[in-house]
């Protein structure tokens, strides 16, 4: 049986910064606009929903009114599950866990934060899930010093000196996310950043999982 398909989606400066002082560095609505349909984004007419999987740190960072994230599955992992009490969510002790979890209903899986979470992730060789797609949205300008939080660099080659990701065409974003992406530079509140997908070369495949 195949593996379930996992989508890191993340926004990171171009040093990886994702966090600073446990917040964003940024507010940029355009983005989170995107983030939340890229997430959310179905087949039309279907009945499908995504489940956004994050850890418990990320989840308590979402403002209460806004969780549980609408119109998505939300799957918070926590080393002590039992502990959640939040209603809307469905719970699991780790990564491999909350990846195993389907229903009729499931589209896509995408782990959105945190750092622990991406750190795992990128490094795991695990036959429970394929991390084979990166949604990064590149800051590129300001450099945004202040971070403290990193992605891990996920370009870097293999043992064997061969890359393990490709960055796909810009119209390949478009045609996996099902609706239009703005291409090239974009601009707000004096930050500059461009939406990027990656994608992991052996397991790079034409399906929609």
């Amino acid at each position: 049986m195949q593996s379930p398909s996992l989508t890191l989606i993340v926004a990171a400066t171009i040093s990886n910064g994702i966090g600073a002082t446990g917040r964003l560095p940024w507010r940029l609505s355009k983005e989170m606009a995107y983030f939340a349909q890229m997430t959310s984004h179905v087949p039309e007419g279907s009945s499908l929903r995504n489940a956004v999987i994050m850890g418990r740190k990320t989840w308590e960072s979402i403002p209460l009114k806004f969780r549980p994230l609408k119109n998505r599955i939300n799957v918070v992992v926590s080393r002590d599950a039992s502990s959640l009490t939040d209603s809307g969510v469905i719970k699991a002790g780790n990564l491999e866990e909350a990846c195993a979890y389907t229903n009729p209903e499931l589209h896509r899986r995408f782990l959105i934060g945190g750092a622990q979470m991406y750190a795992h992730a990128l490094a795991s060789t695990s036959l429970q899930y394929s991390l084979d797609r990166i949604l990064l949205t590149r800051i590129l300008e300001p450099e945004f010093e202040e971070c403290d939080v990193f992605l891990p660099e996920f370009r870097q080659q293999d043992g064997g000196g061969l890359a393990i990701w490709r960055q796909a065409a810009h119209q390949e974003l478009i045609d996996w996310a099902g609706f239009n992406v703005p291409e090239g530079a974009q601009e707000e509140k004096g930050v500059k950043y461009v939406y990027q997908m990656w994608v992991r070369k052996e397991s790079a495949r034409t399906d929609t999982n």
